[in-house]
């Protein structure tokens, strides 16, 4: 009887060191993935990120420096100018990461062999339309085209409030409507295609035609068609649409107007460079601006609401955006036939 419990013993003493054990190796298992993840931000503590994104994301970055100790240097230019330069460059990237931007110009850049492809365990959850199946590129959040409209010189030139894409071709608004050239803005580049698109191309092209009578000159930046509509040197602006431009109503006798023959959209790419010096950093960002509480900061910090960002979960500001005024949008061929379209537009406006 005593031999018999002296084996019992030994027995439940080697079922408990076992157990002991195995549930040691799990939790080495589970704190060596946690601190793989861990390290390699670590090893990348002190190094340098280099970014082409415009200054208005300096707080974003430096939430992601103050995190993971990465620094982020940022270069702006066009999506246009960004690709022109790489290629004269042999190929050479200025830049690590491309943070935002008209998509149709990324999935050039993936033509033309300039993207690093990378697939974060963060994308998991972006619908498939907001990103490259190969994983070369991803959209951060999608852009909203419609007008601002200076209610001063409505009054002043008894002008009548724009309703449709097809008021702004009306004799009336000659000389009142500002738009940037879509050659340098992937936001114009956007309405441009978005129209054609759900118009056709011969009757897109006609209106083209006749609202390129109503534009005395398309500006330079995205940014100016709202600008100048607020400081009165035109009644009408076509503008991309976030809070920053909502708020202007509170500032100023302007209407936010949202086309009632719908809504050109375009998302807004994120990609890595190849060949890039710090292609660890890029893909480090790339999983951290991803995680939602980082992408709830970034949609705070744009001016987004739930509807025009690309992942499900995070929430914005109520813009009211009318989702069913949203253009059906086939992007591959913007990107595909960007040269083509852009040619076109050109011969036809006088603008490169």
């Amino acid at each position: 009887m005593n031999k018999l419990k002296k084996i019992m013993s030994v027995a439940l003493s080697l079922v408990l060191v076992l157990g002991l054990s195995a549930c040691s190796s799990k939790k080495s298992a589970k704190d060596s993935t946690k601190d793989s993840t861990k390290a390699s931000t670590k090893d990348l503590k002190g190094t340098t990120l280099k970014a082409i994104a415009t200054s208005e994301y300096k707080e974003v970055f430096e939430k992601f420096t103050k995190e993971t100790g990465i620094k982020v240097e940022t270069l702006s230019m066009s999506s246009g100018e960004a690709i022109s330069r790489i290629k004269a460059e042999g190929g050479k990237p200025m830049a690590d990461l491309w943070f935002g931007g008209g998509i149709d110009a990324f999935i050039q850049a993936k033509e033309d062999g300039l993207l690093e492809k990378y697939v974060s365990p963060e994308f998991k959850d972006i619908p498939d339309k907001y990103k490259d199946k190969e994983g070369y590129w991803i959209s951060k959040g999608i852009t909203i085209v419609g007008f601002i409209v200076n209610k001063d010189v409505l009054k002043e030139k008894n002008l009548k409030m724009p309703k449709t894409w097809q008021d702004l071709t009306k004799p009336e608004y000659k000389g009142e409507i500002l738009m940037s050239n879509p050659a340098i803005s992937g936001t114009n580049y956007g309405v441009l295609c978005g129209l054609l698109e759900n118009m056709g191309e011969e009757k897109g092209w006609e209106y083209f035609k006749k609202l390129n009578e109503n534009i005395t000159a398309y500006s330079k930046r995205g940014k100016d068609p709202q600008v100048k509509t607020v400081a009165g040197e035109a009644a009408i602006g076509i503008t991309y649409i976030n809070k920053s431009i909502t708020d202007l109503k509170d500032q100023h006798n302007v209407e936010i107007v949202y086309p009632e023959d719908g809504l050109p959209w375009i998302p807004e790419g994120v990609a890595i460079f190849k060949n890039a010096s710090n292609v660890d950093a890029a893909k480090a960002f790339l999983d951290w601006i991803f995680k939602k509480d980082n992408m709830e900061f970034l949609a705070k910090h744009e001016g987004r609401d739930g509807v025009t960002c690309s992942k499900p979960s995070v929430k914005g500001y109520d813009l009211k955006v009318p989702k069913d005024k949203f253009f059906e949008e086939n992007f591959a061929e913007y990107g595909k036939n960007r040269k083509d379209i852009l040619a076109k537009w050109a011969n036809l406006t006088g603008n490169k």
